[in-house]
């Protein structure tokens, strides 16, 4: 609940830091929270300890490039307008990339003491949920205002919902990928989603349709050495050694919080340490509730009136589909969602 509430904080502010000082100045100072991560997974819960120099150099040489060529991506993608506010846009953004850095404490401690990330993205949830609902009440001025908001855009909550929906799913991969590849590596991958950003945005939405060949230039460049990083960063893969100081990690944690060493060493190796468990109707009555208010949602929604291409629409979402399944059929056979 805490990462969800600390999360919520951080992407309000980012709000306020891209309305201050733009985009191109704002993004690599948030997106410093990768940086500020791998930190903390190697302070805190060993990470990269007993992995060899080249295993170190391609996780913060590949942490680095991925920065570089988001900001890159960032300021060509940047709408150049005068900053309103400049000291509290930048203070914004390092606040932001500060909490999302810390925020990621709270995710590896829950791991290390054998917490399954279908259990946890649930409290981090409610956390989130919680904060954003006391940021709402707070800026929209009370209850009353911010009901008439809602119901004045009735017509396009139901997307608002499905890009939550689309959103947690991916939250929930990235919570597999801090389990079982640590911060140091699971975090700075998950940041490539500025990559897919950007593809939607150029090829179905039609953005940079005109820009100059420099603007195109810092595009391809930027993507090229993200993308370049991202794979260094894959390929610096745990050895056996490091793993070993991720179990000591675990049993500090196990110790500190009195759970049971043997559920915390089967729970990191993926397996299940509580035996079977069977779905009861409160599972079944959730389902339903949720699914019915998306259905709701979306019976009053309408269509926004943009210009878009099919065949880009249809060709990114296979794409993301065909991720998603060999993503989801990996991680069954490997730990069965553990």
């Amino acid at each position: 609940m805490l990462a969800g509430c600390l999360w919520a904080v951080a992407n309000t502010l980012t709000i306020f830091a891209v309305r201050d000082v733009g985009l191109s100045i704002a993004f690599p100072l948030w997106n410093s929270n990768s940086l500020l991560g791998i930190l903390w997974g190697i302070v805190f819960f060993r990470e990269l300890r007993g992995a060899d120099w080249r295993r170190w150099l391609g996780v913060l040489g590949g942490a680095l490039l991925m920065f570089a060529g988001g900001t890159a991506l960032a300021a060509a993608s940047a709408a150049q307008v005068p900053a309103k506010d400049a000291m509290r846009g930048v203070a914004a953004a390092l606040a932001a990339g500060a909490l999302w850095g810390t925020m990621y404490i709270p995710y590896r401690k829950a791991y290390l003491t054998g917490m399954s990330p279908l259990s946890f993205i649930t409290f981090f949830t409610v956390g989130e949920l919680g904060m954003m609902t006391a940021l709402a009440l707070t800026y929209s001025g009370g209850a009353t205002q911010l009901w008439s908001e809602l119901s004045g855009a009735r017509h396009v909550l139901f997307w608002l919902l499905a890009g939550g929906f689309v959103w947690v799913v991916g939250d929930l991969f990235q919570q597999y990928a801090v389990k079982y590849a640590g911060i140091t590596r699971g975090i700075p991958l998950s940041n490539t989603n500025q990559l897919w950003g950007l593809a939607w945005g150029i090829l179905v939405f039609g953005e940079l349709r005109g820009a100059s060949q420099s603007v195109l230039s810092q595009v391809i460049g930027g993507s090229v050495v993200m993308a370049l990083g991202a794979g260094i960063i894959a390929l610096s893969s745990v050895s056996r050694s490091e793993h070993q100081r991720w179990e000591e990690a675990a049993l500090n944690e196990a110790q500190r919080y009195g759970v049971d060493s043997r559920y915390t060493r089967a729970r990191i190796a993926g397996e299940d340490a509580g035996g079977k468990r069977r779905r009861t109707w409160i599972d079944w009555l959730v389902v339903t509730i949720a699914t019915v208010i998306i259905v709701g949602f979306a019976v009053n929604a309408q269509s926004p009136q943009i210009a878009v291409r099919g065949g880009w629409v249809a060709a990114l979402i296979v794409a993301t589909l065909g991720m998603l399944m060999t993503a989801a059929i990996s991680l069954w056979r490997t730990t069965k969602f553990n």
